[in-house]
């Protein structure tokens, strides 16, 4: 085991996974005036996580996904089950009344995310910085949004709701060291997983976080996604003229 290369994992996966309590920390300081700046504030970010999830899908996780599967035409049938399982994993919360879509878009897509990234780093891969921008990128709108939900789903203190997201910040780590365990030399699996994950956040953005990014006769929050899908695609082209 290379230990600079566990080291990279570890700062890399960390440094994404604190965004979540960052976002937490910025939901926290509530009631923004004018009421409608905090409306357009709140959607806005919801959008920014949005475009910034579909970035990570087009730019990184399915071009990266496809190839290391070898632009296989099973490449297709591992997104479908990717979207299905976590429509089946939604629908189980919702029937158990824990209908918590930030919250579980945030774990659902970073969790598989760290697992790439280590796989990617154990290969020696350009793109792998990329990823982990875009995963903290996402981890911090989705972090705002989650926090908020939580506070009024639960009606817990703002200590002990970002004490709970903090919990999650060890995830990244973890998945990620394990990526590099046991992916390195199966490209396959590890592409496998990449457009599972895409499959996944495909779903998750046009089943909750697209409609909830969206209010009547307000323009920030579509521009939102439009920025953040941009801005994902900007720093992938960085990346191949870096």
């Amino acid at each position: 085991m290379d230990i600079s290369l566990v080291s990279t994992i570890i700062v890399l996966s960390t440094a994404a996974g604190i965004c979540i309590p960052v976002g937490g920390l910025i939901a926290s300081f509530e009631h923004i005036r004018p009421n409608w700046l905090e409306q357009e504030f709140r959607h806005f970010l919801i959008a920014f996580g949005g475009g910034i999830l579909l970035g990570a899908v087009s730019v990184v996780l399915v071009p990266e996904g496809t190839a290391f599967m070898s632009d296989s035409v099973f490449s297709i049938p591992v997104v479908l089950a990717g979207g299905i399982t976590f429509f089946l994993i939604e629908r189980l919360l919702d029937l158990r009344r824990r209908d918590s879509p930030q919250l579980m878009a945030m774990v659902l897509d970073y969790v598989p995310e760290a697992i790439a990234l280590g796989g990617l780093i154990a290969l020696g891969s350009p793109v792998a910085p990329l990823l982990a921008l875009l995963i903290g990128l996402q981890n911090l709108p989705e972090g705002f949004n989650a926090y908020r939900e939580l506070k009024s789903q639960n009606n817990t203190s703002p200590r002990k709701t970002l004490l709970t997201m903090s919990l999650l910040v060890p995830v990244g780590p973890l998945a990620g060291i394990t990526g590099y365990s046991f992916l390195s030399e199966h490209e396959p699996i590890m592409g496998a997983i990449m457009l599972f994950s895409a499959g996944g956040i495909l779903y998750l953005i046009f089943q909750d976080i697209a409609p909830q990014s969206r209010l009547k006769k307000h323009w920030a929050p579509p521009l939102g996604a439009v920025f953040g899908f941009c801005f994902a695609l900007f720093a992938e082209m960085l990346t191949h003229t870096a």
